[in-house]
């Protein structure tokens, strides 16, 4: 069997229509709301979750930036859960797109960034040139410092599209090279098939990882304009 090593990051269709929108929703349906005076013990551990993570990410901002709180705490349920629901057999992990990772960082950048030049414009203006610095090399540190503001949000999606991306191709290959060494060499497959489930289990967490890291990212650039 001939499969396409890029298959599993085509967007899946039906009837000829993208289904992506649909993919993308799925994951609220895994963080229930209860409205019981005692909820059950998945959505007692998921709001203790929620807060502790959200406590030691608030820690750092101001009243100002602490109105973000909302925004960054979905932001890294939904990276979290869609990269997860990416590791199930015959899913699509729409964080392996680029354009979707850019359609999340650019707008929260975007955000930040105002936000500094509107209530700190000195500071954020500051940033391009740092103090002390020799009057001929005044020009090309306000060009290198531009051109670093800019590349921030195409970081931050390009960092979470690799990993990802990188993480599942490394599975499908040693998937693929597994099925074939039990024809040929079981004891060699027993060994292949051990590093996939380890592969497996680091993907669990590269996936958790990768969901705090891009939201812990945009916190800082909020914490710098706030």
């Amino acid at each position: 069997m001939n499969e396409n090593l890029f298959a599993s990051f085509i967007t899946p269709t039906m009837m000829g229509l993208p289904i992506v929108v649909l993919i993308v929703l799925f994951p609220n349906m895994l963080f229930p709301s209860s409205n019981r005076l005692i909820s059950n013990r998945l959505v007692s551990f998921q709001q203790w979750l929620i807060q502790l993570v959200l406590k030691q990410m608030m820690a750092m901002h101001n009243q100002k930036g602490r109105t973000w709180s909302l925004m960054l705490i979905s932001l890294i349920m939904f990276i979290g859960s869609t990269n997860l629901l990416g590791l199930l057999p015959h899913s699509f992990t729409p964080t392996t797109q680029l354009s979707m990772n850019l359609g999340m960082a650019i707008p929260l950048w975007a955000g930040a960034v105002i936000t500094g030049f509107r209530h700190k414009t000195k500071a954020s203006l500051a940033h391009f040139l740092p103090q002390g610095t020799p009057i001929p090399l005044i020009p090309m540190l306000i060009i290198i410092e531009t051109i670093s503001l800019f590349i921030q949000p195409m970081a931050l999606a390009v960092r979470l599209t690799a990993n990802i991306t990188a993480g599942h191709l490394l599975m499908h290959l040693i998937g693929g090279a597994t099925l074939v060494l039990t024809s040929i060499s079981p004891p060699t497959a027993m060994i292949t098939f051990i590093i996939l489930i380890l592969l497996t289990i680091l993907e669990f967490a590269v996936a958790l990882i990768q969901a705090y890291v891009f939201t812990l990212l945009v916190s800082l650039y909020l914490h710098d304009n706030t």
